[in-house]
């Protein structure tokens, strides 16, 4: 099943200017390479709450299961090539 960027793109923009950023980035440059169960797991990131999101990307918090620690990991890694 196919999900549309667009809905993606809406979903990736959040309250907070840096997670903009950063998800806005990860989904422009690097979402299309990903393999059909990255994109799942992506589109699941997106369904969770911004302090979350910005406490796992700031190393504040562990994400609570392990496909979203892969994610989070996978995102930080692609963002910092």
């Amino acid at each position: 099943m196919s999900v549309n960027k667009n809905r993606l793109k809406w979903a990736a923009r959040r309250g907070l200017l840096e997670l903009d950023l950063l998800l806005g980035d990860f989904l422009e440059r690097h979402y299309d390479a990903l393999t059909h169960s990255e994109q799942q797991l992506f589109q699941e990131l997106l369904k969770q709450q911004d302090p979350d999101l910005l406490a796992w990307f700031v190393h504040r918090q562990k994400p609570p299961t392990a496909p979203l620690q892969k994610i989070v990991a996978l995102i930080r890694r692609k963002l910092a090539d």
